[in-house]
């Protein structure tokens, strides 16, 4: 194969992105979207995307449109998932792309990226899912597989830039609200009495049960911050995760205001960049956060801190020391991160440490903290 970079055979006019992962795996994807579109100025990029995120990504102006398409098709019977690959590929063949890059790395998305028949196609070798022996590589451009091993996973989603020769100017995502957000964000803070800056986010809940810290250990931390600093905790997350956010606010002794469910996502990115500290389970929304620009407090089990840690912010990672004593026999699935919940080790002192840190350094003057103090585990 030639080392000639393929962008200077090929004019480059519409790319597509497979990307039909999570939340996080999109905001990480957006740093290798804005370099590309240095390098290919005149390119109208689309993303293939779960349904939930299509406006998303286009209101965040992370690609020009997008194209829902739910890649594991729960819920469907073997005829509706026919036919609706069958939509979604002629949807995406009729836009006739030049470029196409798989980032979901998986059976079905390589299925598509071989159908679709772009021109330039970028995958991973080796693929994340190894190919089996009937299958062969769709792809002819060829990207290193990182995010593995001691490398973030964010050079995973960077390494099709270089594999088409491209440079990465910045690799740090970072997502801004536009202008309508800002102001539905205005309007909502006002309707619950918050200000810019006078409240810390709180998501307690994950897409896996396994990752959740316990809604009582998030209460004793954002009492202990509200009696330290006097800001209020606003509990942010989805519909799914309303029960988690009832169990804080009849927990918690100090005031707690809950968007649970209520807002959209860019409202939320907006709402994430007015808060002073984010506070919260390894996820989506702390990966948002930190793309918003806001200082991260990360609390991590099994999933590690230097693969899936907040980029680009002032941030502390909590996990807890590892191999450990099972804390959950019989509901644990070893070396699967969202099936073990080695989280409920983390100590809530240490997460109002971390928390306490990262205030200070926002020029929030606090007395010394004090790790014998009610929010111990001894109070719990």
């Amino acid at each position: 194969m030639s080392t000639e970079p393929h962008h200077l055979k090929h004019a480059i006019h519409s790319i597509l992105i497979i990307q039909t992962k999570y939340i996080g795996d999109v905001i990480l994807t957006s740093a290798m979207v804005r370099n590309l579109r240095l390098a290919y100025p005149d390119a109208t990029v689309t993303m293939l995307c779960t349904m939930g995120l299509r406006q998303f990504v286009v209101k965040q102006q992370i690609v020009d449109q997008a194209i829902g398409f739910d890649i594991r098709g729960r819920g469907m019977s073997l005829w509706q998932r026919f036919k609706e690959y069958r939509s979604v590929l002629a949807e995406v063949r009729s836009r006739d792309f030049d470029l196409t890059i798989d980032l979901s790395d998986s059976k079905s998305s390589r299925l598509l990226h071989r159908l679709i028949g772009a021109p330039l196609r970028v995958g991973f070798d080796p693929p994340e899912s190894p190919l089996k022996f009937w299958e062969t590589q769709p792809a002819n451009i060829l990207a290193a597989t990182h995010g593995h091993g001691d490398a973030h996973y964010l050079q995973r989603y960077l390494s099709p830039l270089r594999a088409l020769g491209v440079d990465v100017a910045d690799p740090i995502p970072r997502l801004e609200a536009g202008p309508e957000a800002r102001a539905e964000c205005a309007k909502v803070l006002q309707q619950i009495s918050l200000a810019r800056g006078t409240f810390i986010a709180v998501h307690a809940g994950a897409r896996f049960e396994g990752r959740c810290w316990q809604p009582e250990r998030f209460a004793r931390v954002i009492d202990e911050i509200y009696s330290r600093t006097g800001l209020i905790s606003l509990l942010i997350g989805g519909p799914e995760e309303s029960a988690t956010a009832q169990k804080i606010i009849e927990t918690a002794v100090s005031p707690v205001r809950s968007l649970v469910g209520s807002v959209s996502l860019e409202t939320l990115t907006a709402l994430l960049a007015d808060a002073r500290i984010f506070l919260g389970n390894e996820s989506g929304p702390m990966h948002l956060a930190a793309s918003a620009g806001t200082p991260v407090v990360g609390i991590y089990g099994l999933t590690p801190p230097d693969i899936w840690g907040p980029l680009g912010v002032p941030n502390r990672t909590i996990a807890p020391p590892l191999p450990c004593q099972c804390v959950a026999p019989g509901r644990c699935r070893p070396n699967n991160p969202g099936g073990v919940y080695c989280v409920h080790r983390v100590k809530v002192v240490d997460v109002a440490i971390a928390a306490f840190e990262l205030l200070q350094a926002s020029g929030l003057l606090l007395d010394h903290f004090d790790p014998t103090s009610p929010c111990g585990e001894a109070a719990l």
